[in-house]
């Protein structure tokens, strides 16, 4: 009994011991907010303080030690964060993740965000080069010597922070442009889709978002049929190459293979469509002062990006002799990109134009290191690929070489990104990517730099002539009144000839395609607000009898008409107003369809309580109540059906869900198309649907259609990266909160129904907003979905997620009245 009672006590002895020394542990990641410190780096006193709203303002004697400052703040809070980003873009996810995210390694790699990085800082004026200095010497500096542990993610994955450089925050500017170009998937669904459908079908897949005739005329589908572009089924898998994850991590902490499978399916579906949401998008707005009660202008902001855990922002202030501005800065740049100044503040949006063509470039029979040449005499030239290997470590296995082939136009793609290696014969065709953000030229973050400083909108209109990549629509107001709206950043010029207009992959040996420069900045759309308002949501901004092409792949114009409607409908709008504009979930794509739902004769059991409940919905996409489920299984069912059996279930699943296809199941059932809903009636796919989505929702939540709720089946999805739905990690690492609205509606909520798991999570919506009042700009807010800190043992790690939820705000003050927390840090 003694040697039991002994063995007990050992026992509760090592328990507590361990506990003891976890609680250490989670005690030490947590960053010093208080206090004094000494750090190597800096060149004067640096003031760091946290708001009651957790704003974090850096004030120093020089904008050198501020940005110095942010960047050891970034470091401080988002230190995974920006070792993750890092080795995203330098494609070094594999080195300590495994072959799970070699896809996605092997695409950055050829993409060559590292070289085109390198390049465009050796170009950058001297003023952004020594920002981006101060900056990454203030990540390494925190790294270098901070007493703060590392959080959770290091030790588990056995990493430890790499050196930041001043590059890498080039590169991390271009991995934003491209989350935001998507063009070059569409020109790839295209073509996949050509494979099956004929052009004009195509079209009805991938229409023209404005209503208008698609540019090109083009017989797409017997262009590649002619030119024999297309693989013969029975290799296709051969071909694609597709990598898939053996192992993970060694630490026995969690089952290594489910995440390892988790992170294949983020990084397959990356690398196949980066950036590729269809109609992702932003919202702003800005009213000057004859449409508001203060008499001045109002300004509102809700950027629609990728949900992340942690956010992709944090709020800080930066305070300098000639510097005090305030709002959003990505970690991995040391400017505020989204906010305001003490006289001036901004939105920004998408712009959307074409700026990624691909190219299909003709192999030589003879020779396969050549491709084909454009040659005045029709005859054939050839040239060789450029090349380069990259070396990519592989975690649990040896090293991987590829060896990296450009053309004229660009880096080819098709040697690593699987959907492309899916549809094209390799043997005779390569294809390669054509984007204005690689060129040598672009300098965006001189944009950034300089509007941070600006006191009026003629100063950030012309600090923002330096923005290149992504296009933007920026909006304006400042305090003397003024409001204005310009597209800024590059896009390129086509010639008169070119009949295919970057809307598909076009012959790379045919020089009509070719770019022949780029419109001028002076000639990029614009808005003096004479009118009185000014909005964009990502729908083509260009202004009727425009001359130059821009594009066609923009986004449904439904959130833009929303927005001038709601504008409108209240003469003088206040705080209050932008706020519940903010918050709107009424879905026009719903109400489009909601009629033709209305007339289904369900024989499914459930069928006439739905129609009960959907008899009285207003295309109001509550989080709290149940038709806009029954609804969003119903389209869903009855996309499927429909497109399923013309494209084939492998390209199907390969081009849906990221894809809606909302546009053709709209055209199809309104239209009463027999063409699409052959082999039955249209009437009858309607009425299959329905019951499909009742049998589907009564499986996932009860007999009781009453009870079921929107939000519960479409909450936000703030995914950390790589431990999102890895069981017992995600129940930390995620943020979950319940949400309406849907990838129509101001208030967006984009899901991607093929996802097998939570079909209809809400995963790229609004990444923060912001309403800025100009008559008092202290009294601006902000909110965004998870916490300012990227510590996940944090309280600060998830507190915005449910105010963001219900459309609730925190202040933003350059000057708030009291500091929560103050730390110096001293040379």
């Amino acid at each position: 009994m003694i040697v039991v009672k002994r063995l007990a006590w050992a026992v509760l002895v090592m328990v507590l011991g361990l506990a003891a020394m976890a609680a250490a542990y989670v005690y030490q990641t947590f960053p010093s907010l208080d206090g004094t410190i000494q750090i190597t780096g800096l060149q004067s006193p640096l003031r760091i303080a946290r708001d009651d709203a957790d704003v974090t303002h850096l004030t120093a004697a020089s904008e050198r030690d501020v940005w110095f400052g942010i960047g050891y703040v970034h470091a401080q809070e988002r230190s995974w964060q920006l070792e993750f980003n890092r080795r995203v873009m330098r494609g070094e996810l594999s080195e300590v993740l495994g072959p799970a995210t070699l896809d996605t390694d092997k695409l950055l790699r050829t993409l060559g965000i590292v070289q085109a990085a390198q390049i465009q800082w050796e170009g950058m004026p001297k003023e952004g080069r020594d920002a981006l200095t101060a900056y990454a010497d203030g990540i390494n500096a925190f790294h270098a010597q901070s007493k703060q542990a590392l959080p959770p993610e290091f030790h588990i994955l056995g990493v430890k922070p790499g050196k930041w450089t001043p590059q890498d925050s080039v590169g991390w500017a271009l991995m934003m442009a491209l989350d935001l170009g998507d063009n070059w998937g569409t020109e790839l669904a295209r073509l996949r889709a050509l494979q099956h459908v004929p052009t004009a079908r195509m079209w009805q897949l991938f229409a023209p978002n404005g209503g208008e005739a698609p540019r090109s005329k083009v017989d797409f589908a017997k262009l590649y049929a002619d030119l024999d572009v297309y693989l013969p089924p029975a290799v296709t898998a051969i071909n694609s190459g597709a990598v898939r994850a053996r192992s993970i991590s060694s630490t026995g902490l969690f089952d290594a293979q489910t995440l390892a499978n988790q992170v294949a399916q983020w990084s397959g579906d990356f690398a196949s469509h980066p950036g590729n949401v269809e109609g992702k998008g932003s919202n702003n707005w800005v009213l000057a002062g004859s449409h508001t009660t203060s008499g001045k202008p109002l300004l509102a902001n809700d950027p629609h990006l990728g949900l992340s855990a942690p956010a992709i922002w944090y709020f800080a202030s930066l305070q300098a002799p000639g510097l005090n501005t305030i709002g959003a800065t990505l970690p991995g740049l040391p400017f505020v990109v989204l906010g305001r100044t003490d006289k001036v503040a901004w939105g920004i949006t998408n712009t959307g134009p074409d700026v990624q063509d691909l190219y299909l470039e003709q192999i030589n029979p003879e020779n396969p290191n050549q491709y084909r040449l454009p040659d005045a005499h029709h005859e054939y030239a050839w040239a060789d690929f450029s090349t380069r290997s990259e070396r990519i470590k592989v975690k649990g296995q040896g090293d991987v070489l590829i060896t990296v082939r450009s053309t004229r136009h660009g880096p080819v793609i098709s040697d690593v990104q699987k959907s492309a290696a899916e549809v094209i014969n390799l043997h005779q065709y390569a294809l390669a990517l054509r984007w204005s953000a690689l060129d040598a030229d672009n300098h965006s973050i001189m944009a950034s730099l300089q509007g941070n400083r600006a006191q009026s909108v003629a100063e950030l209109k012309a600090a923002y002539t330096h923005f290149h990549s992504p296009m933007s629509n920026l909006v304006m107001a400042d305090v003397d009144g003024h409001i204005a709206f310009k597209a800024v950043g590059r896009v390129p010029l086509r010639r008169a000839d070119n009949d295919i207009m970057g809307m598909a992959p076009s012959p790379g040996w045919e020089p009509r395609y070719d770019w022949i420069g780029w419109i001028a900045a002076a000639d990029t759309p614009e808005d003096d607000g004479r009118k009185g308002w000014i909005a964009t949501a990502n729908q083509n901004v260009a202004p009727p009898g425009y001359k130059h092409f821009m594009g066609q792949d923009f986004a449904l114009p439904l959130r833009f008409e929303r927005i001038t409607a709601l504008l409108a409908a209240t003469p003088q709008h206040d705080m209050a107003s932008m706020e519940r504009m903010q918050a709107d979930v009424v879905s026009a794509a719903t109400a489009r369809l909601l009629p033709v739902l209305r007339k289904a004769v369900p024989t499914h059991a459930l069928g006439p309580k739905a129609m009960a409940l959907l008899k009285d919905f207003d295309s109001n996409m509550r989080p709290n109540a149940p038709a806009p489920l029954i609804f969003a299984a119903w389209v869903d069912a009855v996309a499927r059906n429909l497109i399923t059996p013309k494209l084939g279930d492998a390209s199907f699943r390969a081009l849906y869900g990221k894809r809606h296809f909302r546009v053709a199941v709209e055209q199809a059932l309104l239209g009463a198309d027999t063409w699409w809903c052959a082999p039955q009636s249209c009437q009858e796919q309607v009425n299959a649907a329905l019951d499909q989505a009742l049998e589907r929702l009564q499986a996932a939540y009860g007999a009781d259609p009453a009870q079921w709720q929107w939000g519960t089946a479409h909450f936000a999805q703030s995914a950390h990266r790589p431990f999102s739905n890895v069981a017992p990690l995600s129940r930390w690492f995620d943020v979950q909160t319940p949400t309406g609205g849907d990838p129509f509606t101001l208030n967006v909520g984009q899901y991607w129904p093929n996802d097998a798991k939570m079909p209809f999570a809400n995963r790229h919506a609004a990444s923060m907003r912001a309403v800025y009042d100009l008559s008092d700009l202290e009294r601006s807010e902000f909110i965004y979905q998870t916490g300012q800190s990227g510590l996940v043992f944090s309280s600060r790690y998830r507190d915005m997620a449910q105010p963001w939820g219900a459309v609730q705000y925190r202040p933003l003050q350059l000057s708030p009245p009291h500091m929560a927390h103050t730390l110096i840090l001293n040379p």
